[in-house]
């Protein structure tokens, strides 16, 4: 199978996850990238059988509104029964890296209010240890020199994003070279480096669920 099937094979298993729990009142959390939208475009034979949804970018508010979804705003929710969303590598623990598509800081205050995280990948996603994909860091623009010096004494090599501006107006540091052996400590290091919004492992608060597309099927993987 090629990729765009297993991505596809995933969201529709996504799907199947979150039918039976759905009623006019729900609002859900929906990601942001190439499988998040392939979730997106199924969940659409189901706009009539929920309420809404939150979207993680500007992006995925588009696309959702484009198949008819109503967008509401996260504060006027509060929490969300589910969120669904891609990653960009995940390891056994369900710990993830996120944001090559620049939207991490509010997919994971998305994550965050979601009562269940349901990540939706391919297999070539699922890793031993995180770092091969490159972190992203969203920084204020002012301090992206100071922060990149910082993840230097920190042994990554980071590499300004250049003509990236996230929704929230700031910028991407991508760091590489950097395997990452203990994420939910690296994630907070990072974090409190001043100038840094947030940083792209989603360690503290990873993934409940993971559907895994392989070419023998979707495997379920839970935490």
């Amino acid at each position: 199978m090629t990729q765009d099937a297993l991505k596809d094979a995933v969201a529709a298993a996504a799907i199947d996850e979150i039918r039976r729990r759905l009623d006019r009142d729900t609002v859900i959390g929906v990601g942001t990238g190439s499988t998040a939208n392939l979730f997106i475009d199924r969940l659409a034979a189901l706009r009539n059988d929920f309420q809404g949804a939150v979207a993680s970018s500007q992006a995925t508010a588009e696309r959702l509104q484009g198949h008819g979804i109503e967008v509401f705003e996260l504060n006027h929710v509060g929490t969300v029964p589910f969120y669904i969303d891609g990653a960009d590598e995940i390891n056994p623990r369900l710990e993830m890296i996120k944001g090559g598509g620049a939207a991490l800081t509010r997919e994971k205050i998305v994550a965050a209010c979601a009562e269940r995280f349901i990540c939706i990948a391919d297999a070539s996603k699922h890793v031993t240890t995180l770092g091969g994909f490159p972190l992203p860091v969203e920084v204020i623009p002012m301090a992206r020199s100071y922060v990149a010096r910082e993840l230097v004494k920190l042994g990554a090599d980071p590499v300004y994003r250049e003509g990236v501006v996230t929704d929230n107006g700031n910028q991407i540091l991508d760091c590489y070279g950097f395997l990452i052996d203990d994420p939910v400590a690296m994630e907070a290091r990072l974090n409190a480096i001043v100038g840094v919004v947030t940083n792209g492992l989603f360690a503290a608060r990873g993934a409940d669920v993971l559907l895994l597309g392989t070419e023998g099927g979707v495997e379920r993987l839970e935490k």
